[in-house]
C-alpha cells in the first residue's frame, strides 16, 4: 500500500508500472480483451504521439466523448501520457450542456465514439463547436497522412483533466486538475481502503464522472491493482460479474446499493467471502439501506464523501474492524477537513457549518472562471464544499445536506436528508428525495418523490404518516410523488434540484 502521496506525473507512474509490472493485467473488460500495464503504456504512447503529430501542444484541450470501454481507457491514458488537457464530456448531460463544455473547453480535437456521433451532432447544433472529431471504434480513425511527433516534458503541476460539473443551478463549471492532484485523488482511495496490487476492483460507474475516473481508474494506477471496467451498471449481472472476475472491492452510489438490495440476485458464498468491502459515494447513504444491505449480503459498506473539485474522496470510514460510524462519511484520509462558520472561520467540534477541505487532491481551479474559483477557495487554501455538516469529537463528519438544497420552512432549516432517511425506512421504497416547493404560508413546504419496488402496495398517504411518526408533522412532506424513476446524474446520484422542473 502506498502511504506517501505519489510524486511525478501520470506518464512517469505509467512508465513505472510498464517497467516493473508490465506483464500484470491492469484492466479487464467483460466483452473485450484485457490490457496489461505494458500494453496500456504502449497504446497510450501511440495515441499521445499521434495527437502531438496533429499539432496539439502540451496543456491544450482534447475532448473525449466515449463510454466505458477498452478504447476509452487507452484514449484517456493517451491524453494524460501526452500532457494534453483531457476534457471529458458527460454523455448524460444533454445537448446544451455537452455543447457548452465542448465549446468552453477550447478543444481543437475530439475523440468521438462511433455510437456517440448523434450526441455530438446535437451538441454541436446547440453551441459553436470547432473541435475536429476523430472516430473511435475498434480502432482510432486517424486523419489520412497523420504522423507521430515527440512529446513535451511534463511537470506534476501541468494540466491533466478538465471535467464539468452537472450544472443543476446554472452553467456547468470546468474543474481543472493537474497530474499531481489526480494522483493524489487515487492515493487517498488507496490509503483509506488499503488497496494493494492483489486487489481487483469493479468499475460500473462512468469514467466521465469523477468517482469512476479517480476512485477506480486512477486508484488502480496508484495501487497497482486490477480494475474490471463494465460499460454500465446492471443489477441482474452485478453479482455474477463479481464472481466471474474475482472482485475484491467495488465502488458504487446509494441508488445502486438500493437497487441491489431490492433485486432478486444474491452473491454466492465464495464471492461474499472474497469481497473485502463495497464503497458508497456521491451522496448520503441512508442508515436503513446500509444496515439492510449488510444484513442480507454480509458485505461491509464503507460510506465515503468526495467532490469533482477534490479528485473524488475527501472522507472515508475505516475498513472493518475499524470503527465505521453509520450515517457518517467518515474521517479525512490524505487531506485536512474542517467545518467553517458563515465568516469562514473553523468552528468547534459538534457545531454545524460548511464542510471545507485542504490538501494535495484539491483542484487547480475552475477553467476560465476566476470569479467562481475565488468564491470557492478561501485565502488560506480551504475549498468550500457547499455541504453543511458537523464534526464529532472523534473527527468523524456528519453531513446535514447541501446549502443550496436546504428547505427553509417558516424560517426553520429542514435538511432533505432527514426526510429521505425516514422514507427509506419503508422496505418498498427504492429511491427517495425530499425537496422544497413554494408555499404562500411558510415560504417553502416539504414535498418528496419516491420510486417503489415492483409490486409495491404502499401509498403516498402511508409514507406521509411514516414520516410524521419519525419526524413530526412540521418536517414531513405534504405531498409525495410516486415516479417511475427519479432524475439522476451520470454516477446515479439523484438530482434533487431537478424534481421541481420534472413535477411542474
Amino acid at each position: 500500500m502506498n502511504t506517501v502521496v505519489p510524486t511525478g506525473t501520470i506518464r512517469t507512474l505509467l512508465d513505472h508500472r510498464a517497467k516493473h509490472d508490465g506483464g500484470r493485467v491492469s484492466h479487464v473488460f467483460p466483452d473485450a480483451p484485457s490490457l496489461t500495464w505494458a500494453e496500456l503504456r504502449d497504446g497510450a504512447a501511440e495515441i499521445a504521439g499521434r495527437i502531438s503529430g496533429m499539432g496539439v501542444g502540451k496543456g491544450e484541450s482534447v475532448a473525449v466523448m466515449l463510454p466505458n470501454s477498452r478504447q476509452a481507457i487507452l484514449c484517456l491514458f493517451g491524453l494524460f501520457y501526452g500532457g494534453f488537457r483531457a476534457a471529458v464530456i458527460n454523455l448524460a448531460a444533454g445537448p446544451e450542456a455537452m455543447g457548452y463544455a465542448l465549446s468552453h473547453s477550447e478543444a481543437s480535437v475530439l475523440l468521438l465514439g462511433a455510437e456517440q456521433r448523434d450526441l455530438f451532432a446535437d451538441a454541436a447544433a446547440a453551441h459553436d463547436v470547432t473541435a475536429q472529431p476523430i472516430t473511435v471504434d475498434e480502432t482510432v480513425a486517424w486523419p489520412e497522412g497523420s504522423t507521430t511527433a515527440p512529446l513535451a516534458d511534463l511537470d506534476p503541476r501541468d494540466h491533466a483533466l478538465l471535467m464539468y460539473t452537472s450544472g443543476t443551478t446554472g452553467r456547468p463549471k470546468g474543474v481543472l486538475h493537474s497530474h499531481a492532484s489526480l494522483l493524489a485523488g487515487g492515493w487517498t482511495v488507496t490509503l483509506a481502503h488499503g488497496l494493494t496490487p492483489d486487489d481487483r476492483g469493479l468499475c460500473v460507474l462512468p469514467i466521465y464522472h469523477i468517482n469512476g475516473m479517480c476512485v477506480s481508474i486512477i486508484g488502480a494506477l496508484v495501487s497497482g491493482g486490477t480494475i474490471v471496467v463494465c460499460d454500465r451498471f446492471s443489477a441482474s449481472r452485478f453479482w455474477q460479474t463479481c464472481s466471474t472476475h474475482a472482485i475484491t472491492w467495488f465502488s458504487v452510489v446509494p441508488t445502486i446499493i438500493s437497487h441491489l438490495l431490492h433485486g432478486q440476485a444474491d452473491p454466492d458464498d465464495q464471492t461474499k467471502a472474497r469481497i473485502r468491502f463495497g464503497r458508497s459515494a456521491s451522496s448520503a447513504l441512508a442508515v436503513e439501506t446500509q444496515t439492510a444491505f449488510e444484513t442480507r449480503f454480509g458485505i461491509p459498506i464503507v460510506e465515503t464523501m468526495g467532490l469533482t473539485e477534490t479528485a473524488a474522496q475527501i472522507l472515508s470510514n475505516p475498513l472493518p474492524p475499524g470503527l465505521r460510524k453509520i450515517g457518517s462519511p467518515g474521517l479525512p484520509y490524505g487531506n485536512e477537513v474542517t467545518i467553517l462558520s458563515p465568516t469562514l472561520v473553523p468552528v468547534a467540534r459538534g457545531l454545524e457549518g460548511e464542510i471545507a477541505v485542504r490538501g494535495p487532491n484539491v483542484m487547480l481551479g475552475y477553467f476560465r472562471n476566476p470569479d467562481a474559483t475565488a468564491a470557492t477557495m478561501t485565502e488560506d487554501g480551504w475549498l468550500r464544499t457547499g455541504d453543511l455538516g458537523r464534526m464529532d469529537d472523534d473527527g468523524y463528519v456528519f453531513v446535514s445536506g447541501r446549502l443550496k438544497e436546504l428547505i427553509i420552512k417558516g424560517g426553520e432549516n429542514i435538511a432533505p436528508r432527514e426526510v429521505d432517511e425516514a422514507l427509506y425506512a419503508h422496505p418498498e421504497v427504492v429511491e427517495a428525495a425530499a425537496f422544497a416547493r413554494p408555499c404562500a404560508t411558510y415560504g417553502e413546504r416539504v414535498e418528496a418523490a419516491v420510486k417503489l419496488s415492483d409490486g409495491a402496495t404502499v401509498s403516498g398517504e402511508d409514507l406521509i404518516l411514516l414520516c410524521q411518526s419519525k419526524l413530526g408533522k412540521f418536517k414531513s412532506p405534504e405531498v409525495i410523488h410516486i415516479l417511475d424513476d427519479l432524475p439522476k446524474g451520470p454516477s446515479g446520484k439523484i438530482q434533487r434540484l431537478k424534481l421541481n422542473q420534472l413535477i411542474g
